[in-house]
């Protein structure tokens, strides 16, 4: 018993030193900053993050809302180990965990948008021993119509050109066919009208050479 107990001292001394030891680090978090979504609509709120600390049953998600019109902050959303959805509010029975921990996931998504979720979302993720860092944010705008972003009128562009390509391409065989067939029958008349020709010098030929014969 007391030939353990050394032992157990040097155990106990190893592990304060390695927690002393243990590197401090903050918990990364990365989001859209900007969403754009439509009245009506679901919209998913994606934040992930990055910790030096193994995710584990101590990480919590907690997610809230500052209006854009002012207002004191409101609760949207809590993780820890479950999803804590509100009771009441604006968001109650609108928003639903939509991360995956394992994955360093922490999102949400929000229900049948509303133009008074304009705001500000801010979400913050702790990982025991990493429990610092900045808090992630998104501005969510709310429209009545999606306006259409450069990357749109790119691809309508793009689009728009390669119609273009292919009508030209068409109309270039169109009229490279029609003016073979017409220089085809062009061809054909004058080998008729060769043909009638002929035909016409040998008839006059033979009635030269029938005269000739009857004088």
């Amino acid at each position: 018993m007391y030939g353990k107990s050394p032992t157990r001292a040097v155990l106990l001394l190893l592990g304060i030193q390695l927690t002393a030891l243990w590197p401090i680090a903050a918990v990364e978090i990365y989001t859209s900053r900007v969403l754009e979504a439509v009245n009506g609509t679901d919209a998913r709120l994606k934040c992930t993050f990055s910790s030096f600390a193994p995710v584990g049953d101590a990480l919590t998600v907690t997610w809230n809302f500052r209006p854009l019109d002012g207002g004191p902050e409101q609760f949207v959303f809590y993780y820890h180990i479950d999803p804590f959805q509100p009771m009441s509010g604006r968001f109650k029975d609108r928003v639903f965990w939509d991360g995956n921990p394992q994955r360093y996931d922490a999102s949400i998504s929000l229900r049948r948008l509303q133009f008074d979720d304009n705001g500000t979302y801010t979400c913050q993720v702790k990982n025991p021993p990493d429990v610092d860092g900045v808090i992630g944010e998104i501005r969510l705008s709310v429209v009545q119509t999606v306006r259409f972003s450069e990357i749109y009128f790119l691809a309508l562009a793009i689009g728009s050109a390669c119609a273009l390509m292919i009508i030209i391409v068409i109309v270039v065989v169109l009229v490279q066919h029609f003016r073979k067939k017409r220089w085809a029958e062009r061809a054909h008349k004058v080998v008729e009208i060769k043909s009638k020709e002929e035909e016409r010098l040998n008839q006059e030929k033979k009635v030269s050479v029938y005269l000739e014969d009857t004088d």
